[in-house]
């Protein structure tokens, strides 16, 4: 089985080792590619000097660019099974195994969530997640524990879709498009740390501007995406 772990990087230089090293040390069955989503500082020095597996993009893309770009080279290598991981330390790698399993059972796309079987707590921080998850719900009648999870893994066949549709997305909204088009998705619960350094390219003002967007996207746009 081939599994392909893909890490966005932005400006990651401090903590890009720790993560790339954790997953060569302790899963050294799973390839990995770094994105590099022209990083500013010396993320790509830093993954050069270490022989590190990495796309170097030209400009920054932002997230959907590099996400994509990491698609179409797990599509491009024919991998069974890629992986979102963040490179700012958040995401575990421990739990690749659990959603691999999980998606064994037949499922097309397993996201990390936090909130499988522990409680979404009632904070400022989760109430975007909520509004988010409540139009998800209402659109497709199915429930997403956390919509906003950026851990998520993806069989063959949404590898190759996702690598050939440019308005595929690492959002809830195309999660939320693809519930509604049969996909078979699924969630696992998973438990995130801390950012090792650097802070959220998400402040609160962007935090609302993104919570907007996603909604109108959900609850309106959706209804008019093509499936190809």
């Amino acid at each position: 089985m081939s599994v392909l772990v893909i890490l966005p990087a932005y400006n990651e230089e401090e903590s890009i080792e720790r993560v790339v090293d954790n997953i060569v040390k302790k899963y050294p069955k799973y390839d990995y590619v770094i994105i590099n989503d022209g990083s500013r500082d010396n993320t790509s020095k830093i993954c050069h000097k270490n022989n590190y597996n990495i796309v170097d993009l030209p400009v920054n893309l932002g997230l959907e660019g590099a996400f994509q770009t990491g698609l179409k080279y797990a599509n491009l290598k024919k991998y069974e099974y890629a992986i979102q991981i963040d490179a700012d330390g958040q995401h575990n790698p421990d739990y690749i195994d659990i959603m691999l399993k999980k998606a064994s059972e037949g499922f097309d796309i397993v996201i990390g969530s936090r909130f499988e079987t522990e409680k979404k707590p009632w904070s400022p921080r989760m109430f975007g997640s909520r509004l988010i998850g409540t139009a998800i719900k209402l659109t497709t009648g199915k429930k997403l524990s956390d919509p906003t999870s950026g851990m998520r893994l993806y069989n063959r066949k949404m590898i190759k879709e996702f690598a050939n549709n440019i308005n595929y997305g690492p959002e809830p909204d195309t999660i939320a498009f693809l519930l509604k088009q049969g996909v078979n998705i699924a969630s696992v619960q998973v438990t995130m740390e801390e950012r090792m350094a650097g802070t959220s390219y998400l402040n609160f003002g962007k935090s609302i501007i993104y919570m907007l967007r996603m909604l109108i996207s959900i609850l309106l746009i959706n209804n008019f995406r093509k499936r190809s």
